[in-house]
């Protein structure tokens, strides 16, 4: 029988494809890769000014007029919404299917837990005039929890303390999806039961797979 009572995913790369790169960005916005875009210059300040994103402490109209800023406008205002609201692509085929059942599975919990932002995580949740969100998978599960909201940020071990305060489970209950390395390790550390999804791969395959292996729940 197994003792985990909470599975949590991370949303981009487990539940969500999305892009992965800068040039991968501007490719599914439709915009160039222009001189400069990749210098080491400006990939530190994009970098920077993306964690701050992530942990809510600018807006998005502020981080947009400060991208564009730290590219000596190479991308204006627009282009770089384009290109973020392009960053995000379709739902790993299957995923839904699996936490659909596993939402209905007793005696387990379910969670997100992303490194996100606001723009980004509006996209989940129904549209303003009813219509369904643009990734609904995510909404499917109970409890979710964004970087942005929370003010911390994976793989700061700070945010999966404050998960465990918010969904009231310790780290030895919680098996959590991530495809990221250094948020796989940090967890681990805090006895998180973990499982480094491969993005590249059929990610529904590796979950069902994990699931049964942890004793959580079987296929079909």
């Amino acid at each position: 029988m197994s003792n985990v009572g909470l599975v949590c995913f991370d949303w981009g790369g487990v539940i969500l494809r999305h892009c992965r790169s800068w040039e991968e960005g501007c490719h599914a916005a439709g915009l160039e890769v222009r001189a400069d875009s990749l210098s080491p210059e400006f990939i530190a300040r994009r970098r920077a000014l993306t964690v701050e994103f992530q942990r809510g402490a600018i807006d998005p109209e502020r981080f947009f007029a400060a991208l564009s800023d730290a590219n000596r406008g190479l991308y204006s205002v627009e282009e770089l919404k384009r290109l973020h609201h392009s960053w995000l692509l379709d739902e790993y085929e299957g995923v839904d299917a699996i936490i659909g059942r596993l939402t209905r599975t007793p005696g387990v919990d379910t969670a997100l837990l992303s490194n996100t932002n606001h723009a980004h995580w509006e996209r989940h949740l129904p549209k303003a005039d009813g219509s369904p969100p643009d990734y609904p998978t995510a909404l499917m599960l109970k409890h979710r929890h964004a970087s942005h909201l929370m003010g911390l940020a994976k793989p700061d071990p700070a945010i999966y303390r404050e998960f465990e305060k918010l969904v009231g489970y310790r780290g030895d209950e919680i098996l959590f999806f991530d495809d990221l390395a250094d948020n796989i390790a940090a967890a681990g550390t805090l006895g998180w039961r973990t499982v480094l999804v491969d993005h590249t791969g059929d990610t529904a395959t590796q979950i069902q797979r994990a699931l049964e292996q942890f004793g959580v729940m079987k296929n079909g």
